[in-house]
């Protein structure tokens, strides 16, 4: 069964694109025109992963994110013509777990899509596993998070990141390494994304993200999960 696009933009032009040439790549492609729409089509097409236009009429790519990030943990794409670093962190913040500046080549793209589809197959067909320590849980099978008793609601990139720092705990990991976990492949000028996903990541699951428990900061090196954490 072909993997589900939604791609969400505002120009025809680019949806005629990317749907004809995703279609050639074995895809089923769905699209919509600007955020309210995309909300209808996402419940109810429900697609394995969205490209997102950011700066659309009626409902922008920034809205639809505020919304649907609360009620799915489809994996989200960015496509945006915006080059301000600011604009791609409050994307990145808002749920999105990858973003490509226009004008951007389709093969990239498509490269981009394989790699997340990769990393939520790989994440469903692992063994079960539960990973503990401290207040945390992670259920790798179940694809999801406890903190305490309470199941906190984590982006698959969060997901991810997350899982990865605490199958290794004590071990650093460099941004370049974190991306290509989550990536399939490290984007040179990419790599700064991951402070973003860990600054959320810490919000979600630290009892004072201002001074980590779990995820700490190696400077100059990268991210770590730390060994006196309560790894079980």
């Amino acid at each position: 069964m072909p993997k589900k696009i939604l791609v969400v933009d505002d120009k025809l032009e680019i949806r005629k694109l990317l749907k004809s040439y995703f279609t050639q790549e074995g895809f089923e492609v769905v699209t919509a025109a600007d955020g309210q729409e995309a909300l209808f089509v996402a419940r109810h097409e429900k697609p394995d992963v969205i490209l997102l236009d950011l700066m659309m009429p009626e409902m922008n790519g920034y809205d639809f994110l505020r919304t649907f990030s609360r009620e799915s943990s489809t994996p989200v794409i960015v496509l945006t013509a915006k080059v301000e670093e600011s604009d791609k962190v409050l994307g990145l913040e808002l749920g999105a777990d990858d973003y490509v500046v226009k004008p951007f080549s389709p093969r990239e793209l498509a490269a981009r899509v394989r790699a997340v589809l990769r990393r939520m197959e790989k994440a469903h067909k692992e063994a079960p596993q539960v990973l503990r320590a401290g207040e945390i849980m992670v259920d790798l099978q179940g694809h999801y998070t406890k903190v305490g008793e309470e199941i906190v609601d984590l982006t698959p990139t969060e997901f991810t990141l997350l899982a990865t720092l605490m199958g290794a705990p004590g071990r650093v990991f460099s941004r370049l390494e974190l991306l290509e976990r989550l990536q399939g492949v490290a984007y040179e000028g990419y790599e700064r994304t991951i402070d973003v996903h860990i600054r959320n990541l810490r919000a979600k699951i630290e009892p004072d993200p201002s001074q980590p428990r779990y995820i700490e900061t190696v400077y100059g090196a990268g991210y770590r999960f730390a060994l006196n954490s309560g790894q079980a």
